[in-house]
């Protein structure tokens, strides 16, 4: 037994801040359990005053682990300031997930919750970094100025793009105003990419004329040309009205907010009929002002160069209203209309300047393309030395090939044209690896409610451990016996390349597979030939020569087909018709002759008894060495050779429209012939089948 106030005293020396009870006023005498018991108790319901350094350690804040999902094990090993090996310990405790397949440091974390367990578990706080956040970081991209002070700016000459159907006559029209003759220079009588000149009007007047293509294949090359212009004149054929690329041309004009002329040409033609096309103009929204609308309208015929004066009146005016003004000064833009790869001079593209002046020697940049001018060149093919705003010129000097419709900017320096080239390729890389994620986690998804609902109809039939399937092998598609055509395609200018690939997405036919393996701008040189040896393919060129330097070695590649064309339309046709000669032979059925049976009758060979169709042939000829089908209310009952063909109880070989004859379809007794059943003879032929692809030309 032990006193009471010895107990006391030797806990107020082990624990001098804490407050006990006066146990003088429990029983003298306690046992040392009890008396253990309640010391317990006290210590835990004594109110003790915190130290210095436990306030401090209380006041500490959880550190915070910015995270983003798709994180390496090594990423967040190295966030949270540990080693891999202690992800690999903390996947031990997460149960909610399966953890196996990260076993690398290099694997993958696809699940952001499984991060987030991770730094729970590391005693840290977690934050989803925002997917904007690497965007915040100071941008090395080339952008256009802010927009100029009026005092600035100058006038100059109104961009006007002449658009409307094929064969309504744009380029004659532009002939006529340009004094030219380019459409002699175009195959097939049609515009295949952007023309862009600079005319002198007879008042004085300067204006850049852009003449687009009509064709229904270029509606990506008129839907630039309406949105870099300033007045569009739209063509419209008197004796032909509005047609199908008219209204599209109407509909890139008002969507770019663009004034419309309307020049209803070929006034010449006898068939002419303007009111017509007017009312037909009304219908899809073009009122014309002699139709109590505000839209000009001029009768012309560039053929005759009829009223041509007055259509240029009519832009002139429209151009005053508009009070058209650049600004000539500062660092030049401009925007792509086409781009091609000369044989001798390299690679060309064709700009229209927007602002600031062009002068050689400056550094460009469009896209991810970069260039040091080395010459410019006029509508005319003549070299300048500068091009202020509204000019037309041709850029020589480029790395790569811009595509059309590209901003061109221009920069200081080569260094700051490298540092926006690198910038830019890296934001397209990151653009394309965000999607190439984002695709990756909905596929995920997707089999992870699939394998939900899979898990829950298991159970619900009784099942309640369920167990994976075994993995097989991944099957590939056979898919050698469908027929292909790999081509490699080469185009003079990259609108007319991105016209055709435009078509080609159009094809939806699973008779033959359609491969593209490269296709560029230029002429067509030994690494195209050999790729399409690699591929047995073909080399197809638009408007292209073969390389200078091809000649030598051509004849290694005789078994190459090398297709050249200059009309667009002749291409698409030999790229289906190579399609449809590698497909494979199919029967096809002709019908010789048609006989309705009109009684059955039963003859006799030796010891047997035979059925035969008393019938008379309708159609065509019946031939014992055909097939021959019998029909009867939409059912085929026999098909196959006849047995015999009579004709008053002689065999015939042939029975002609209108003989009445006797058929026996099966030597067998099982046949029964009724009245007015069908017979038909025919014989199958081996066709070759023919690509189901309409270009809508």
């Amino acid at each position: 037994m032990i006193n009471r106030k010895a107990t006391f005293s030797l806990l107020k020396k082990l624990f001098p801040c804490s407050n006990f009870v006066d146990f003088r006023r429990l029983n003298p005498v306690i046992s040392l359990p009890a008396r253990a018991l309640c010391t317990s108790m006290f210590l835990c319901t004594s109110k003790a005053p915190k130290s210095k350094e436990s306030t401090l350690k209380s006041k500490q804040k959880v550190p915070v682990i910015l995270i983003s999902s798709h994180m390496t094990v090594k990423e967040l090993a190295a966030a949270l300031g540990k080693e891999p090996n202690h992800i690999f310990e903390c996947f031990n405790f997460i149960k909610k997930y399966d953890c196996r397949q990260y076993s690398k440091a290099s694997s993958v974390i696809d699940r952001i919750e499984v991060i987030q367990e991770i730094v729970k578990l590391t005693g840290m706080k977690a934050q989803i970094k925002p997917k904007y956040e690497e965007k915040l970081v100071l941008s090395k991209d080339a952008v256009k100025r802010p927009p100029p002070e009026p005092s600035m700016l100058v006038r100059r000459a109104p961009i006007v793009t002449i658009m409307g159907h094929v064969d309504h006559g744009k380029t004659t029209l532009l002939d006529a105003l340009r004094h030219s003759h380019i459409v002699d220079q175009e195959f097939g009588g049609i515009t295949q990419h952007i023309g862009a000149f600079s005319v002198k009007l007879d008042t004085g007047e300067q204006i850049t004329f852009l003449d687009t293509p009509g064709h229904a294949i270029f509606s990506a090359m008129r839907s630039r040309g309406a949105h870099v212009t300033d007045i569009v004149v739209l063509v419209v054929a008197a004796d032909d009205g509005v047609m199908k690329q008219t209204v599209e041309s109407i509909r890139y004009a008002k969507e770019a907010n663009v004034p419309i002329i309307v020049a209803i040409n070929k006034m010449d033609k006898p068939d002419a009929n303007p009111e017509r096309a007017k009312r037909e103009l009304l219908q899809h929204g073009i009122q014309l002002e002699d139709m109590g609308g505000d839209v000009q309208s001029v009768h012309i015929s560039a053929l005759k160069g009829t009223n041509l004066k007055e259509l240029q009146e009519a832009i002139v005016a429209q151009a005053e209203m508009m009070e058209l003004n650049g600004d000539p000064t500062g660092l030049a833009e401009a925007v792509v209309l086409e781009s091609r790869t000369d044989p001798t001079r390299g690679k060309l593209s064709t700009a229209l300047i927007q602002r600031g002046t062009l002068r050689r020697g400056s550094f460009l940049i469009a896209g991810a393309a970069w260039a040091k001018v080395r010459a410019m060149f006029n509508d005319r093919g003549q070299p300048i030395n500068e091009a202020p705003p509204a000019t037309p010129v041709e850029i020589l000097g480029w790395k790569e090939l811009p595509s059309a419709g590209d901003q061109i900017l221009q920069v200081e320096n080569e260094h700051r044209v490298h540092e926006v080239v690198h910038w830019r390729t890296k934001q397209m890389k990151d653009e394309q690896a965000d999607r190439q994620r984002d695709e990756v986690r909905v596929n995920m998804e997707e089999h992870q409610t699939a394998h939900r609902v899979a898990v829950a109809e298991l159970r619900a039939r009784g099942y309640r451990f369920w167990r994976p399937p075994i993995k097989k092998e991944k099957e590939s598609v056979d898919t050698s016996h469908v027929p292909r055509l790999s081509f490699v395609l080469k185009g003079d200018v990259d609108g007319s390349v991105e016209a055709i690939l435009d078509i080609f997405e159009t094809y939806q036919s699973d008779q033959c597979r359609l491969d593209v393996i490269h296709y560029g701008v230029g002429p067509i040189t030994e690494s195209d030939l050999e790729m399409a040896s690699l591929f047995q393919g073909v080399v197809y060129g638009f408007n292209v020569p073969f390389a200078s330097n091809l000649n030598k070695t051509k004849t290694a590649f005789k078994h190459v087909p090398v297709r050249q064309f200059n009309i667009i339309y002749k291409l698409l046709e030999d790229i289906r018709d190579e399609m449809s000669a590698r497909l494979p032979m199919i029967d096809v059925e002709e019908t010789m002759g048609e006989a309705t049976v009109l009684q059955q009758f039963d003859i006799s060979e030796g010891k047997r008894k035979i059925r035969v169709a008393g019938c008379r042939c309708s159609s065509g000829q019946l031939d014992r060495k055909n097939r021959f089908r019998l029909i009867r209310a939409g059912r085929v009952l026999f098909d196959g050779p006849a047995h015999s063909l009579k004709h008053h109880k002689n065999d015939v070989p042939t029975v002609k429209k209108g003989v009445e004859c006797g058929v026996s379809l099966d030597s067998a007794e099982t046949l029964e012939y009724k009245a007015d059943d069908q017979i038909i003879c025919y014989h199958v032929k081996q066709q070759k089948p023919k690509i189901k692809w309409e270009f809508n030309f």
